[in-house]
């Protein structure tokens, strides 16, 4: 029986794209739903785009009422830490708000399935530097308390009857979908990886280390960087599981091992064949030394199996993209 549709919401974006890209290869019919504030109308390279705010309540009915939608995969977000704090308002309306609305429509259109893009930021600063499904939710900043108020909706609704969930919490996402088709172009992009392949191509002077006293063997923050496309098959696999009856449940997304600051930036210093302008900054308020996934779980309840927990390959991908940018490549895509 031919499966129905899949929308995705925030499929122009960064995570978001990668996914549209394996659906589409997985003959999977899909539509994207993206207001395309930090997205790309070329980032989606299958089924139809329709633009538009996930909030938008007569919008969703319109959607839902015009195709066969049994499964919807939540990526829309603001995602930018610092942002948050600064104005939590946009944050609690854009991730928690406009999530309520789009939950409603789905419940009310018979919705069975559902995936939602969360994140490690709900765990807080962990105890030890590790963090399991079963650790505590502490965020500290209102981007994670968002995700985390989504989460609590999603189980809630589920409880009640609504559809099935599956909800990823994403450590520290990076590179780039290998061959080069699409890549992170978010704008005033602050994950690391990205920032330092700036840095290598001259989009920006240099790069910072913020803080090199931590109790790590190199003084520098550690972190669980997982590759968007391992992440995005974990998505499919996610769907898959759910589409055999498999129960609501919550999975970490990432290797369950990490990388110190000052090992990302000697990465991409060896992948481009020179050194990066790197300056030492005091420690942000707020970072923990350490944050590592227990993931276990994730490839035991979906099978998931990552092909590119690499470090190099990471970078590569990430390196590569970069330098289409700076050369506006007319294949690739980016802010103007």
């Amino acid at each position: 029986m031919k499966n129905k549709q899949i929308l995705v919401t925030g499929g122009a974006g960064y995570i978001g794209s990668h996914v549209v890209r394996q659906l589409g290869h997985a003959g999977e019919s899909v539509i994207t739903l993206d207001n395309l504030s930090t997205g790309f109308e070329a980032a989606v390279t299958a089924g139809e785009l329709v633009i538009g705010d996930t909030g938008d309540a007569a919008l969703l009915e319109k959607v839902f009422s015009a195709y066969d939608i049994d499964t919807v995969m939540h990526f829309a977000a603001h995602t930018i830490v610092p942002e948050s704090v600064a104005d939590p308002l946009k944050y609690y309306r854009n991730n928690t708000a406009s999530s309520r609305t789009l939950l409603e429509a789905a419940a009310n259109h018979g919705v069975k399935n559902i995936v939602f893009s969360s994140t490690a930021a709900v765990y807080g600063i962990p105890a030890g530097g590790k963090a399991s499904e079963d650790s505590p939710t502490q965020p500290i900043n209102p981007y994670g308390t968002s995700k985390l108020m989504t989460e609590w909706m999603l189980r809630d609704l589920a409880a009640a009857g609504g559809p099935g969930y599956v909800a990823l919490r994403y450590f520290n996402v990076a590179g780039c979908e290998p061959s080069g088709t699409i890549g992170q172009s978010t704008p005033k992009a602050t994950l690391l990886v990205k920032v330092a392949c700036e840095a290598a191509t001259g989009k920006r002077p240099g790069v910072a280390i913020y803080g090199t006293d931590y109790p790590t063997p190199d003084g520098t923050g550690l972190r669980d960087y997982i590759h968007v496309e391992d992440l995005a098959t974990a998505h499919l696999d996610a769907l898959a599981y759910l589409r055999k009856g498999g129960d609501s449940t919550v999975l970490n997304c990432g290797y369950g091992h990490g990388y110190s600051v000052r090992e990302v930036l000697a990465a991409v210093a060896k992948a481009n064949g020179e050194p990066l302008n790197v300056k030492e900054e005091p420690r942000r308020a707020g970072d923990p030394p350490e944050l590592i996934a227990v993931a276990e779980r994730v490839r035991k309840v979906l099978g998931w199996t990552p092909k590119f927990d690499d470090l190099d390959t990471i970078v590569r991908t990430s390196l590569e993209w970069e330098r289409k940018i700076a050369a506006r490549d007319p294949t690739a895509y980016w802010a103007a």
